[in-house]
């Protein structure tokens, strides 16, 4: 195959692989949301516009100005405990924490915000 064909060929190939890579990373974050609503949404607001039900419990849209939201990966994956008597330990597969992290990044308010510092 000659230089001027080639090209045409590997941009078609570009563009299919990032299509794949978008449609996975959709399926993931619907994947998360599904997770926080079914274990998190009795007290946290999971959305990007609800409340929630106890007015304590964080906005999960507001996390990232709290800490980096990749960091919660690896704590839902090994067991997340809040200190919070109310809130009951959750340990997730990788597969799911990584999921419930594409969607959390996905809804924050500030996505870069810098935590604030306790």
């Amino acid at each position: 195959m000659s230089s001027p064909r080639l090209l045409p060929a590997l941009l078609v190939l570009a563009l299919t692989a990032g299509d794949a890579l978008a449609q996975s990373q959709r399926v993931l974050v619907q994947r998360g949301e599904t997770l926080v609503r079914q274990h998190c949404a009795l007290c946290h607001a999971v959305g990007r516009t609800d409340t929630s039900p106890y007015p304590n419990a964080p906005l999960f849209r507001e996390l990232s100005k709290r800490y980096p939201v990749d960091v919660l990966e690896e704590a839902l994956a090994e067991g997340f405990t809040s200190g919070h008597p109310a809130m009951p330990e959750f340990t997730f597969s990788a597969e799911r924490a990584a999921a419930i992290v594409a969607y959390l990044s996905s809804i924050q308010t500030e996505p870069n915000a810098r935590p604030q510092r306790r």
